[in-house]
């Protein structure tokens, strides 16, 4: 097992044992941030060696896989999960939008393995993270929101997210492998030990919503382990059409996948203030997430190996 994650079976022992062990808020603040613009810099230089015309098509796919998701996961979670609309819609876009520690733990699982990946992922990840809450937030309230749409959107497009992933991206591009040199020690040396530190703290938050896990049981278990591996297909699927390698395949299936608890919770918040934000955090954060770790992404490197293996 990579180490990292036993880090986080450290923090999520030490939650559920309500021992005092946290980390303090700016701590995990700048975790958060530092893998970010990690995950940012590294596409932005592998981007830099891309053509960009090969990848716009790919962007395409991408931006109406995340459009499509959530409208094909609402009336799922209407008719067997029995949610009513706007927690149905919020779970929608949680589920439709992407998770980037799982992505951050996706690359270190191919790491590990010596797997390389396509330089566009972490540009996927940028494109995947925002379709699905304006569509969740659609679903819950249409037009009647219309007043709110100037913050909603400056919440969604100018979050930390997603400026620290665009920013990343950008700056990588611009300067290049050889001008982030300079650079390595902090952002790509550091990067595992950054990333163990930061599932940590993931470990204490999902212990934290066990109560929520036991009040609510067995709809949100259902939904936390069943969701994830065939919206992965779909992800894998889309990634073996396209063209991608083995490692890419795996890593756009590991998107698709997971479900944000950063971006969408925020934005839910508020354009559906009605809808209960402890059902999402815990189905993203209390089962999705562990599961995605422990179980999912072997699987989905599993998925990708046998397309290839199927089609090649």
């Amino acid at each position: 097992m990579d180490p990292v994650i036993l880090f986080f079976i450290l923090g999520l022992v030490a939650g559920l044992a309500k021992s005092d062990l946290r980390l303090p808020p700016a701590i995990y603040d700048l975790l958060s941030t530092l893998l970010l613009i990690t995950i940012g810099l590294k596409g932005g230089v592998e981007l830099a060696r891309s053509e960009v015309g090969g990848v716009l098509p790919q962007a395409v796919v991408v931006l109406t896989i995340g459009f499509v998701l959530p409208l094909l996961l609402f009336p799922v979670l209407r008719a067997i999960g029995r949610f009513g609309r706007a927690d149905a819609a919020s779970l929608a876009a949680h589920y439709g939008s992407v998770s980037v520690a799982t992505f951050a733990v996706g690359v270190s699982f191919l790491a590990e393995r010596n797997i390389s990946y396509d330089s566009q992922l972490p540009l996927f990840l940028v494109l995947l993270e925002v379709p699905a809450i304006v569509v969740g937030i659609l679903i819950a309230r249409g037009l009647r929101s219309g007043q709110r749409w100037g913050k909603l959107m400056h919440e969604i497009f100018l979050g930390k997210s997603i400026v620290l992933l665009v920013g990343g991206l950008a700056i990588g591009w611009a300067a290049g492998a050889e001008g982030v040199v300079p650079l390595e020690p902090l952002f790509f040396d550091l990067f595992k030990g950054v990333l163990a530190l930061f599932l940590l703290e993931m470990g204490l938050i999902a212990a934290s919503q066990a109560q929520v896990l036991r009040d609510k049981g067995l709809a949100i278990v259902a939904l936390g382990i069943l969701a994830p591996i065939p919206l992965a297909a779909v992800g894998a699927v889309a990634g073996w059409l396209m063209g991608l390698s083995v490692g890419g395949t795996t890593l756009l299936a590991v998107l698709t996948g997971s479900c944000s608890y950063i971006a969408a919770p925020a934005a839910m918040r508020i354009a559906v203030p009605e809808a209960n934000p402890s059902l999402s955090l815990t189905a993203s954060l209390g089962v999705t997430f562990p599961f995605n770790i422990f179980v999912g992404i072997p699987i989905y490197y599993s998925i990708a190996t046998t397309l290839h293996q199927w089609g090649g």
